[in-house]
């Protein structure tokens, strides 16, 4: 597994005991409401709410929270303000290439905020396309070591149409092209086998290896971006190799 892949997966067990639940509750929230504006209220039959909840859950997200989300989407909540999921591309310092998933009510108020963090550290904003074309959309799904064998899962995988599975210390890492997301997903539930974390992602097609002082300076300003209300997931080109894990984990 990349490094890349690795950091994301520390900083998703870090966000689960993170103490600052607020802001995790509100990201997520808008992540349920906009789900269930798109597809309803029913997490039965609204797949991408059904993903939502869970991951909500995971957090440990009260089951109150959750509902008023969904009543925001589904309008019961006259009060809600209009969400609306956009993406922004720009770069981060010393050339990489950074892609920025948000859920806002206010864009203007977005991009301001992602332009002064990409400015003061020397980085800028791009053109819609001037990145993208360096990643590709994939599933991935994360699951505890102990829930399933290696054997198992890539019977699963191969089955659900997935590429691949990759093994780690304490889990496994079943990843696939977009579309194969539901199929990978109901063979688990049909296994009962529960993810960790899972989901769509953008991976980069290739990747950007700079020294320890340069990558240390690009993840700060990607936390930096992370940590912005509006700013629901940030993907990178970074090459991030082990050496710096061992520093950050």
């Amino acid at each position: 597994m990349s490094g890349h892949s690795k950091w994301s997966t520390i900083k998703h067990k870090k966000a689960q005991a993170d103490a600052r639940k607020g802001a995790i509750y509100t990201k997520l929230a808008k992540e349920i409401q906009i789900a269930a504006r798109e597809g309803g209220g029913d997490p039965e039959v609204n797949f991408g709410l059904r993903l939502a909840i869970d991951r909500a859950k995971t957090a440990n997200m009260p089951n109150s929270n959750i509902e008023r989300a969904i009543k925001r989407g589904t309008g019961e909540d006259k009060d809600a303000a209009e969400m609306v999921k956009i993406h922004y591309e720009g770069y981060a310092p010393h050339g990489v290439a950074l892609i920025l998933k948000c859920i806002t009510d206010n864009r203007n108020r977005t991009v301001a905020d992602i332009r002064h963090v990409l400015t003061k550290y020397g980085g800028s904003m791009g053109q819609e396309g001037s990145v993208s074309w360096q990643f590709t959309q994939r599933s991935f799904f994360n699951i505890p070591a102990d829930l399933a064998t290696y054997d198992q899962l890539f019977e699963i995988a191969a089955e659900a149409g997935a590429d691949d599975v990759l093994e780690e210390a304490d889990y496994y890492e079943i990843v696939g092209p977009s579309d194969a997301f539901k199929n990978i997903f109901d063979e688990l539930k049909a296994a009962s086998i529960k993810p960790d974390n899972s989901g769509l992602r953008m991976d980069p097609n290739q990747e950007i290896e700079l020294d320890m002082d340069d990558t240390l300076q690009v993840m700060k300003v990607i936390d930096l971006l992370e940590d912005l209300d509006d700013i629901q997931q940030v993907y990178s080109n970074l090459r991030i190799t082990d050496e710096v894990l061992e520093g950050v984990a």
